[in-house]
């Protein structure tokens, strides 16, 4: 499936997608030491949230989707050189709005679960 939103997102730091389908998508993110917060490596958790973000978005998969609102849960710290591979599923879809919920692991230990309130937009936020 051909993403049609956020196309200038810099992988670097929201991630790369894996897979994007109908209402559902997979990114993954290599966290590096320009991410870190301290010497020991502990990951921003501004990355993680972008990672998230970036899945919910290209789930939805609109020109003009924004996010509206997130309740989101930190569960485990993230270190500077870990993968970790964001899942996005649309829950539901009432009119604009998309109820989206993403989930963050790190292999098969989850660091991330959160609820994201998207909307698709009839044109862009800045116009």
């Amino acid at each position: 499936m051909e993403i049609i939103t956020h196309q200038g997102v810099d992988p670097e730091f929201c991630g790369n997608p894996l897979e994007v389908r109908e209402d559902y998508s997979r990114v993954a993110l290599l966290t590096t030491q320009r991410m870190a917060v301290d010497a020991k490596g502990l990951v921003h958790g501004g990355f993680v949230f972008g990672l998230a973000d970036y899945a919910a978005m290209i789930a939805v998969n609109h020109p003009n989707v924004v996010l509206g609102s997130a309740e989101v849960k930190f569960i485990k710290p993230v270190s500077v050189g870990e993968r970790v591979v964001a899942e996005a599923r649309v829950d539901f879809i009432e009119g604009k709005k998309s109820k989206v919920y993403v989930s963050v692991a790190r292999n098969d230990e989850s660091v991330f679960e959160g609820v994201f309130i998207c909307f698709n937009l009839d044109k862009h936020v800045l116009d």
